[in-house]
Formats: structure tokens, sequence, C-alpha cells
């Protein structure tokens, strides 16, 4: 750690920036005190973006950052800027996208030089520290003499590029084609091929989770009833949950695995994994019934609950891969550690969790992981079927007590709207799925939390931190939220968070979208401006935001009745379908929102005094092509239920498509049969 005296970052909330304040790099944050200064005095910047959980963002400042030397040809040469991506992604994906137009791979930290008017020239990500000093030197001369004209050039060159949209770049034009049974296996096929069907996942390494994958393969399932789609979901499912990606003891995944076996994680966790993670595990039980994948939901729930919630009811953003410097430190253990921690028991717990002498990890350590189910390992240890489970949970509860005593990863607490959202959405998919009250509890005090600290009037920030909120939200957390809103409306019947989605939705129709594409902006209109204003197509490990507007548009037209809604998700997916089934692995929630529109989506009302008991009933059943709505008495607040009364004082079941309504039934085996009968 550098002892230089604080630089401007130590006024800075982002953590990830906090760790760069004591640098003897003269760092600025993004904004207009470094952009003025680097045009009055016409030097070249240097934006170094990073995260708090990055590993090589860590492993550069000790290199370069806080290398007194170095740090003294970028003073000398550039304006620097340090950015957290997590709270500007506005920045990072400008930068980043330039950095894939000079042919180059992306990755953290991004570093970037640009001109004096924050267009890009060149970059990279890691540099190790005598060629980052060799380029410091070279960019900083060349910037000075005449090579100065052919560095803005190129500039100029690489800002025209960032000005052309994804529908422009990919040559997209709406389709003239609705969408059909025909295509939509199509692009079943051509995702299908990218699966790895022995380790479940995608076949490359490393291996990130991919929730927005499975999730649609679950849904493609329910459209098609294709067993081969279900079996390559809980394929992954099953691997991911027994893999090192799994904290085995703790609950809670890893970012990504180096391995195509999902045994050694790169061992941050991150808030918007798990919360994406939380609905898939509750979706595959749904289909399954699987008491792995509740116990994987269990236990995750448990792990944010106690180590990134806050006292406020928000949820922190990561927990960093690195503790005393080395990477995974705080999770892996030697055979000689668990001899002494276990006694008597390390011999089964060593085959339970595949743990050896030499270690199945670095320097003899070992990733606590799995390759059997529970009832195999009885047989192949001659254990009664029960005692398992109850030896598992013993083991558990000494490995998180021996961590008491580790040195903790770093935490980054600082929150973020979108990503607390995906929580918030997690939550109450598992409440849907396991009637658990803690979770729709936990799922209710974030929604207040978000509204009390997060929300002014129609609009949203991006970040909060020691109590300030400090940046305007951008598309992915008005999108997030506007979807766990309604998701939170759908379990709990309270007419409230609907029309907050509503409002939402408003905000974002007036002050993001772009008529000319019909698609929407990343950045509202009102909010700084940069070389580019760029809009989210592709879906992630976060899917795309335009993506999940697409899917909010159509299910609140459903709730709300507004048909404008419903035809612009319809256009919106035209523009991107024919890359959808072309290339559906880059577009796996756009390919949600086809396989939704394949059918129409039904629309459920439930009124009556049993309402609440109707719908954790209905919540057992994986339904992703529904809209539900209830109350005890009907009322004209919704258009869903209006004129729908509980019929002879019973609680009634309407089941409707398209405005057309079955029988009024009364109990939810009734209805589950009408849903069947219109597939």
């Amino acid at each position: 750690m550098s002892t230089a005296p604080p630089n401007r970052l130590s006024q800075e909330s982002s953590p990830y920036l906090l760790q760069h304040a004591h640098n003897p790099v003269d760092w600025y944050p993004w904004g207009p005190e470094a952009l003025s200064r680097a045009q009055a005095e016409q030097k070249p910047i240097l934006v170094s973006i990073g995260y708090a959980a990055c590993h090589w963002c860590h492993v550069m400042e000790r290199e370069s950052f806080e290398n007194p030397r170095i740090a003294a040809v970028m003073n000398q040469h550039f304006v620097c800027i340090k950015v957290d991506r997590e709270e500007r992604p506005d920045v990072d994906q400008v930068y980043m996208e330039a950095l894939h137009a000079m042919g180059l791979r992306g990755g953290w930290p991004l570093n970037v030089f640009l001109n004096p008017d924050a267009k890009p020239f060149y970059g990279g990500t890691y540099f190790a520290p005598r060629s980052f000093t060799q380029l410091l030197e070279s960019i900083g001369q060349a910037y000075q003499n005449d090579s100065r004209q052919e560095l803005d050039q190129s500039a100029e060159q690489f800002a025209r590029a960032l000005r052309t949209s994804d529908l422009e770049k990919y040559s997209l034009h709406p389709s003239e084609a609705a969408v059909s049974a025909e295509q939509f296996k199509l692009l079943v096929a051509n995702l299908s091929v990218k699966f790895d069907q022995e380790k479940g996942g995608t076949s490359r390494a490393p291996k990130f989770p991919m929730p927005s994958i499975w999730r649609f393969l679950l849904r493609a399932h329910a459209a098609t009833g294709s067993p081969d789609l279900l079996q390559q979901a809980a394929l992954t499912l099953r691997e991911m949950a027994w893999g090192g990606l799994y904290d085995q003891a703790g609950g809670g995944f890893a970012r990504y695995s180096t391995d195509t076996d999902w045994l050694a994680p790169h061992f941050e966790k991150m808030l918007y994994d798990n919360g994406q993670l939380i609905s898939l595990y509750s979706e595959a039980f749904q289909v399954t019934q699987d008491e792995l994948f509740r116990e994987v939901v269990y236990d995750t729930v448990a792990f944010v609950e106690r180590e990134l919630r806050s006292p406020e009811g928000g949820f922190y953003s990561s927990l960093d891969a690195d503790s005393e410097g080395e990477e995974g430190k705080f999770y892996v253990f030697t055979q000689d550690e668990l001899r002494e921690l276990l006694g008597d028991e390390e011999p089964l717990f060593s085959a339970y969790y595949n743990c050896t002498a030499p270690g199945n990890w670095e320097h003899g350590r070992n990733i606590l992981h799995r390759r059997a189910s529970d009832a195999d390992f009885a047989r192949q240890h001659q254990l009664p079927p029960g005692v398992v489970a109850d030896m598992v949970q013993g083991w558990k509860a000494r490995i998180l007590a021996a961590r008491i005593h580790r040195i903790r990863p770093a935490l980054d607490d600082k929150i973020l709207t979108g990503w607390n959202a995906l929580m918030l959405n997690g939550l109450t998919d598992a409440y849907r799925a396991f009637g658990e009250a803690r979770f729709l509890a936990l799922a209710l005090r974030n929604a207040h939390f978000l509204q009390a600290r997060l929300r002014q009037g129609p609009r949203l920030f991006r970040n909060y931190k020691a109590g300030r909120a400090t940046i305007e939200a951008f598309l992915e957390d008005y999108a997030l939220v506007i979807q766990a809103y309604t998701s939170l409306y759908e379990v709990t019947f309270d007419a409230q968070w609907l029309r907050e989605a509503e409002t939402l939705t408003e905000y974002v129709l007036g002050h993001f979208f772009d008529p000319t594409e019909q698609q929407f902006f990343y950045t509202d209109d009102t909010g700084e401006v940069l070389i580019a204003r760029k809009k989210e197509l592709f879906d992630n490990v976060i899917p795309g935001s335009n993506s999940v507007m697409a899917h909010n548009l159509h299910r609140l037209g459903l709730h709300l009745d507004n048909s404008h809604y419903r035809e612009l998700a319809a256009a919106m997916l035209k523009q991107v379908q024919e890359l959808v089934v072309q290339e559906p692995q880059h577009l796996t929630n756009w390919a949600s929102l086809y396989a939704a529109l394949l059918h129409p989506t039904a629309e459920i009302a439930i009124v009556g005094p049993a309402a609440e008991a109707m719908r954790h009933e209905l919540g057992r059943h994986f339904l992703p092509n529904v809209v539900l709505a209830g109350a005890v008495v009907a009322t004209d607040e919704l258009p869903l239920l209006r004129q729908r009364p509980a019929q002879n004082g019973q609680t009634t079941l309407y089941v409707c498509f398209n405005h057309a309504c079955r029988q009024p039934v009364h109990t939810v085996a009734e209805a589950l049969a009408q849903l069947r009968e219109a597939r």
C-alpha cells in the first residue's frame, strides 16, 4: 500500500476509487474538472477503468500505480482519470467498444488513451510495469511532436465508429416475418451447438454462469416440451452447484470458473450473479423439484443476507477474490488444516468434497467441490441414506466457524440500483417457488430502501454510499427496477408496485427512447453527454437493458391493458429478430421474449378470500408465460380485476388470452388444466 498523500479520489464514495486515493498518481475522478484541464493544457488523457473485486486491477495498482517512478511519467504527460466501471457503466461501455474497434480484446483493468476532446486513439487491458512505462513515454513524447496530428486523426476515426449504432453495424432491419415455431426450432439448434454436454455450460473456458441462457432453456422447454433442453439446463445447474464455482460451505457463486469443469473459480462474488442465480435455481426447482436446487437457493440467500446486506436494507456490490494478497485464500484448505478441524471425520469429508494431500489447486490447497449426489455418496460409502445430509450440514457449520478466524476478502460496500433490483427479483422468484416468508420480507425491505434512498420523483439514482446517491441512473437501473417491481406485485398483489413500475416506464419512454431505431439509449437525455450515446443491444452476464425493457413492456402492457406497450415490445424484438435466431448465444434474453410471443400470454386473475393461498399454490408451478393479478375483492383499480367478482362467495380464478376468458374456475388444478389445454 502506497503512503503517498491523498489525491482527489479521497473525496469519492466508490471503494474502488478510494483504493487508489493514496497512489502517487495525480488521479482525477471522471468529470468536468479533469476534462477541462486536458482541454486547457492540451494534454492527452489516460482513463483507467476497473472495479473493486478485480484481481488484475489490484495487480496493476501494486506494480504500476503505486510505483513513484511510473506515477511521475503518468503525471508528466497525462491527465489521469480513474473510473469505477460499476458506478459509470456508460463511460466503460464507450471506451470498451473503442478497444474492440481497435481490434483488441476487452477486459479489466481497461486503460485507454484519449485526446483532449476525450476521443480514444489507443488502449489495452493489463500492462506489465516495463511495457506500461515504455508506452507512457512513447505516447507522451509523440503527443509533443509532429505525431500528435496522426493520433488525433485516429481518435476522430474511432469516435466516428463509436457513433455507429449496433443496428447499423450489424445491418439489422425490422423482420417482416412473424415469430414462428419453425424459426424457434432453428434458434434453439443454433444455441445448442455451443453446449458442453458433459459438464454443462458452454464449451469454452473460462466458463461464466450466464443465467439468461439457462433461464431461456427452461422457457424453451415450457414452450416445446423438449426433454433435451431441460436435461441440458439441469446438467448445467447441477455441475455449477457441485463445482468450486459454488461456495460449498457458505453458499453463493463466484463470478466465473477458469476451467471447463467448474472447479477453479475466479473467487470474487458479485451481487448481480447471485441475484440472477437465485431466480434460475428457483425456477429450475419449480420444473424439476430437485432438492439440490432448493438447497442452493436457501444457502445463497443466506450468504447474501449474511455478507452483502446493509443495515438499511440495501445489498452491497461484491466481495473481492483476494485476501492477504492471495486469490481465494479465504475459501481453500490444506488437508492438514481439514484434519485439525474435523478430526476423525476428515477422510469422509475429503471424499465428499474431493480434497487430497497434494491439493486439487495451488500450493497444496483444496477447493471444496462435489462429484456425486448424496444418495450415490451414501451407497459408495455404505452409509444410511438419510445420514449424509446431516453430516454435510455439520461440516458446513464447522468450515464457516473456521473462516471466522481468517482475514476476510474486501467488501465493495457501494449499493447499485440495478444490481439490487436483480437481487430483489431473485427474492421474489424464490418466494414464488418456496413460499418462504423470510424471502418476501427481505424483498420488501429492499424495495422500500430503493424507494427511500435511490428514487427522486419519477427518477432513479445509480449508486448509494455513506448516505449519498450521486450518479443519475442508466437504462439498466430503470429496466431492472421495473422488472423487479412488476414481479413484486405478482407475489404480493399490492398494486402500488405495479403503479411504481408504470411511472418509471413512462419516464424511460420520455427520456431514453429512440423512435428511429425503436430501441432505448443507455443514458438519460438530461444526463452527461459523452462522445457517443450508446444503446445496449446484446445480453451478457447481465441481460441487456433493451431486452429487459422489451419484456417489461410486454408484461406491463398486459397488466395495464396498454396496447402501445405491447406493440412496442413486439417492434423492439422485430429489430433484432433475425440476429436472435442466427446468434442466440449473445441474445438469450431476447430469445426468451421470442418464446413468450410464440403463444398468447395467459392473464390470470384470482379474486376472493383465498386469493393469497391460491397465489402460493400457483407459484409452486413454473409458468413463464403468465401474468398474474389478484385481490380479495374485485376492484376497478387494475384492468385484469375489473368485472371479475368472486362468484357465489367462492375464490374464483379467471384464465384469459387476448381478452378472451375461459370459464371461471375455483381451484388451481382447474386453472392449470385450462393453461395446458391452450398450449
